[in-house]
C-alpha cells in the first residue's frame, strides 16, 4: 500500500490514552473530493491517491504503510453538561506526517464505523455533511483562520439511516492535533494523574516544544493554549463565523478550528444569532462565543491544577488557583486585541496611530461598534457592509448606503470615520485607494452563504451530482476577488431562508 511516511508519536508514548481498532471496509468506495494540493503539502504520493487506490484507502479499506489506528479517548462538556467519556465514536487517528513545513500534521477519519466510544451510535457518516466539513474548511483556511482541513472524502456505497436514508461517506481530515480540552478532561475526571501529566507534557512538547522541562510549564501551557483561543475567536467574529457546538471536546489546544457540524456564516448582523438546531438556549450564539471560550479554558485550568499543585499543600493549592485565575481572567483582553486587531485592519485603519493609547483604542473600538449596531438595528448583511466598506474608502459610498433603509445613520456615522482614516494619510496626501485594497483583502466578498452549501450539499446528497459543490469550493477559495462570474455566490438568501434556517451535528 502507498507509504504515507508515519512518525506515530501519540500511539507510541501515549499508551493507555486511546484504544487500538480498525476501521469498517465499505462495499463500493468512490472517491467524492481529493485535495491533491493539501497531499502535497504533506509529502504524499497526489497522483496515485487520486485514482481508485486512494477511493479504497480512503474509505478504510486498505490502509497505507505504518498505519497505526487509534480511537482517542476524551470527555467534554456538552452545552454546560458534563459527559465523563465520549471519545473517537466514528473517527480514527491513522497516524502523524512531518509536512513539507516540517511540521506534524495529524490524518484521522470520521465515519469509518463504530469504535468502543460509539456510545450506540452507528459510527458511519452522511455525504451531505462531510463535504460540509470539506466547504467550510477550506473557506476558513482561504481567510486565513486557522482550521482542520479535509483531505478527502470517499462515499462507501451503503446508506446510513438518520431521519431518512442518506448515502454515507468518510472524511480524512488533518490537523495540527486532536488535542482536546476533553481530551485532558478524561484523565483529570479519573484521577489518573500519571496519565494526565503525561498528556500534559505530551501537548506541549508538541504545540509549545519551548515550554518543554521549564519549571512553571502547565501553567505556560494554560497561557499558550488562551492566546491561540483568543486570537482564533476574534477571527471567527470578525468573519462572522458560528461554530454553533462550541464544547469541550470541540475545543483544540493547537488553536485551531474543529469539528464543523451545526456551523454557519451570519447574515443579517445579530449578536443573538444561532443557527444550530440543538442550541435552544442560545448557548453558542455568535455574541456568547468570547464567552463560552473563557469558560472552556476554566475547564482546562481545572484540569491542569493537580499538575500545578500539592494537593496535601493548601498554600500550593492556594497559589495554583490564583495563578489559573489570573490566565482566565486575563483572556478577555487577550481577545479584545486580538478582536481590535482585526477590527482596525476591516476598517482600513493603521494601529500605529496611538497604539498604546488608551482613549484611541477605545474609540476605534467604538467606531466599530457603532458600524455593527446600525447593521443590526437595520438586519444589514455583516458581509457586504463590510466589503461595501471598502469601496467608500475608495470614494464609492452608494454600494453601502443602498443596503440601509434609512441611511441617514450612516451618514453621520462615515464622516466620523473618515476623519479618523485622515488621522492615518501619509505625509504626501491621502492613500485611499491603497486602503481600500487594504481594506478588501481583510473583508471577503465571497463566504460559504448557507443556502448555497444547503444547495450544494443537496445536489451531491440526493442526485449524486458535485457540480454545484466543485463551482462553490472553487469560488470559496478565492474570497477577496470580485469577478462577475462569482456574482451568486456573494449574494445574500432571501430573508425567509435565513429567519428559519437550521444546521445539525451530521451524526
Amino acid at each position: 500500500m502507498l507509504p504515507f511516511g508515519f512518525d506515530n508519536t501519540y500511539a507510541r508514548d501515549l499508551p493507555g490514552l486511546y484504544v487500538a481498532w480498525k476501521p469498517t471496509p465499505a462495499p463500493a468506495p468512490q472517491l467524492l473530493y481529493f485535495n491533491e494540493a493539501l497531499a502535497t503539502e504533506l509529502r504524499l504520493d497526489a497522483p496515485a491517491l487520486g485514482g481508485p487506490e486512494g477511493a479504497a484507502l480512503f474509505a478504510g479499506n486498505a490502509l497505507p504503510d505504518g498505519a497505526e489506528p487509534i480511537a482517542q479517548a476524551y470527555a467534554g462538556h456538552q452545552f454546560g453538561g458534563f459527559s465523563p467519556q465520549l471519545g473517537d465514536g466514528r473517527a480514527l487517528l491513522l497516524g502523524e506526517v512531518i509536512d513539507r513545513a516540517g511540521r506534524r500534521r495529524d490524518i484521522a477519519f470520521k465515519g469509518s464505523g463504530r469504535t468502543p466510544f460509539s456510545r450506540g451510535g452507528d459510527g458511519r457518516a452522511a455525504v451531505g455533511p462531510m463535504l460540509r466539513e470539506v466547504l467550510i474548511g477550506e473557506a476558513m483556511h482561504a481567510l486565513g483562520i486557522p482550521t482542520t482541513r479535509a483531505l478527502a472524502v470517499a462515499a462507501t456505497g451503503e446508506p446510513v439511516r438518520r431521519d431518512r436514508a442518506l448515502p454515507g461517506a468518510v472524511l480524512t481530515r488533518v490537523a495540527a492535533s486532536h488535542l482536546r480540552v476533553g481530551t485532558f478532561q478524561y484523565f483529570a475526571a479519573r484521577g489518573e494523574l500519571d496519565k494526565l501529566r503525561q498528556l500534559a507534557d505530551y501537548a506541549i512538547a508538541r504545540h509549545d516544544p519551548h515550554l518543554a522541562g521549564t519549571p512553571e510549564r502547565h501553567l505556560a501551557l494554560l497561557k499558550a493554549v488562551a492566546t491561540r483561543q483568543a486570537a482564533l475567536i476574534a477571527a471567527w467574529m470578525n468573519v462572522g463565523f458560528i461554530h454553533g457546538v462550541m464544547n469541550t471536546d470541540n475545543m483544540a489546544i493547537s488553536g485551531e478550528t474543529i469539528d464543523y457540524g451545526p456551523c454557519a456564516f451570519m447574515e443579517a448582523f445579530d449578536p443573538e444569532a444561532v443557527f444550530s438546531s440543538i442550541d435552544h438556549g442560545g448557548r453558542y450564539a455568535y455574541g456568547n462565543q468570547p464567552r463560552i471560550a473563557r469558560w472552556n479554558l476554566a475547564r482546562l485550568a481545572e484540569t491542569l491544577l493537580p499538575l500545578m499543585a500539592d494537593a496535601e499543600d493548601e498554600a500550593s493549592v492556594q497559589r495554583a488557583v490564583a495563578q489559573v485565575t489570573e490566565v482566565i481572567d486575563a483572556f478577555p483582553a487577550l481577545y479584545a486585541e486580538a478582536l481590535l486587531q482585526g477590527r482596525r485592519a476591516k476598517l482600513g485603519l493603521s494601529a500605529a496611530v496611538a497604539a498604546s493609547d488608551t482613549a484611541s483604542i477605545a474609540a476605534d473600538m467604538a467606531l466599530a461598534d457603532d458600524f455593527l449596531a446600525m447593521l443590526h438595528a437595520q438586519s444589514v448583511d455583516f458581509t457586504l457592509a463590510w466589503r461595501r466598506l471598502a469601496n467608500a474608502a475608495a470614494g464609492d459610498a452608494a454600494g453601502l448606503r443602498a443596503l440601509f433603509a434609512a441611511p441617514d445613520a450612516l451618514d453621520a456615522w462615515l464622516a466620523r470615520w473618515r476623519d479618523r482614516c485622515a488621522l492615518d494619510a501619509p505625509a504626501d496626501g491621502p492613500d485611499d485607494i491603497g486602503r481600500a485594497e487594504r481594506m478588501r483583502l481583510a473583508n471577503p466578498w465571497i463566504i460559504p452563504r448557507n443556502h448555497r452549501v444547503e444547495e450544494a450539499l443537496a445536489a451531491a446528497s440526493d442526485d449524486g451530482d458535485l457540480g454545484p459543490f466543485d463551482r462553490l469550493l472553487a469560488a470559496l477559495r478565492q474570497p477577496h476577488d470580485e469577478a462577475p462570474d462569482l456574482a451568486r455566490y456573494a449574494e445574500p438568501a432571501p430573508a425567509a431562508v435565513t429567519a428559519c434556517y437550521q444546521t445539525y451535528c451530521g451524526t
